[in-house]
């Protein structure tokens, strides 16, 4: 269960790492050209670097605090928080009729959802 919990966190990570630093380092001009970018008309630049640093603090947050034994209840608060945060992704592109999105979406919130289950509960790193 251990190694089935990392190994969902370290892909979780990859698509939190990806995501954010798409966000944060290409125009959003560029963005909103590419097949799913298009929600990025729909809010401001600020908005969505923000996104992208917080998604970025998230792949951070999802690895870092087990891996060096400081704050390790911080890794399943923050698959909590991604979480919300696919809630939000799936409401923005079904208001758009973007159904394509969604089910990646659905996908990472089940990773997530996973992963807060697991730290919170039978793979805690507090117990």
């Amino acid at each position: 269960m251990n190694l089935a919990l990392w190994i969902v966190t370290g892909l979780l990570a990859a698509v939190m790492l990806v995501g954010g630093t798409t966000k944060l380092f290409v125009p959003k001009d560029k963005l909103a050209a590419t097949a799913h970018g298009g929600w990025t008309d729909d809010f401001g630049v600020g908005f969505v670097k923000a996104l992208g640093a917080v998604e970025v603090l998230a792949a951070v947050g999802v690895v870092l605090p087990a891996v060096v034994g400081i704050a390790p209840v911080v890794v399943p608060v923050t698959a909590v928080c991604w979480v919300l945060l696919m809630i939000g992704a799936m409401i923005t592109h079904l208001r758009r009729h973007e159904r394509t999105p969604v089910a990646a979406n659905l996908l990472y919130l089940a990773m997530a959802a996973f992963v807060a289950w697991g730290r919170f509960g039978p793979e805690s790193f507090t117990g």
